[in-house]
Formats: C-alpha cells, sequence, structure tokens
C-alpha cells in the first residue's frame, strides 16, 4: 500500500526507526532517573542505533547489487535478442531487394 501511494520500503522503515529513536530518547530524557544513567543510556541507543543503520545499509546495498546484476543479465538477453530480430530483417530486406530486383 506505501508503494500506491509513492512511499518505498526503505523510506517507511527509515520513518519507523526514526520515530522509534525520538520517542525512546523523549522517554529516557523525562524518565525520573539520575543525569549520569540517562547518559549512559543514549549512549547505548546511540550505538544500537548505529549499528542498526549500518547494517540495513549494508542490507540496501546487497540488494541493490543483485538488481543490479539481474539488470545487467535482462539487458544482455533482450540485447541479443534484438541483434537477432535485426539481422533477420535485414536479410529479410535483402531477399526482397533481390527478388524485387529480379523482375
Amino acid at each position: 500500500m506505501s508503494e500506491e501511494r509513492g512511499y518505498s520500503g526503505a523510506g517507511v522503515a527509515l520513518g519507523f526507526i526514526l520515530g522509534g529513536v525520538l520517542g525512546a530518547t523523549l522517554a529516557m530524557l523525562f524518565a525520573p532517573e539520575s543525569g549520569h544513567r540517562t547518559r549512559e543510556r543514549l549512549r547505548d541507543l546511540a550505538a544500537d542505533v548505529r549499528d542498526k543503520s549500518l547494517d540495513m545499509t549494508e542490507e540496501f546495498r546487497e540488494k541493490a547489487e543483485e538488481a543490479m546484476e539481474r539488470g545487467r543479465e535482462v539487458l544482455g538477453e533482450k540485447k541479443t535478442i534484438l541483434s537477432a530480430a535485426v539481422q533477420a530483417g535485414k536479410e529479410a530486406m535483402q531477399r526482397e531487394r533481390e527478388r524485387l530486383s529480379s523482375r
């Protein structure tokens, strides 16, 4: 459904992650804990977000590479088919010229 509205899956996932981070950060800032404990939790949260974003980046990179490879394969196949069709058209045109010139 998000694709129909113009949102990519990656954009939706990023929105959820950023919303979760923002919510968790605000919850920690307003929680009744000592400043030291809050800073420690924020550091841990930042490290978790960094790790998750690195994992997501790697996953998206791998998927993009796979899509590019599939695209290259399809392009190669279509190029071969098109080249064969062009060659067949040239041969047919040559035969037709020869047929018409022999009249």
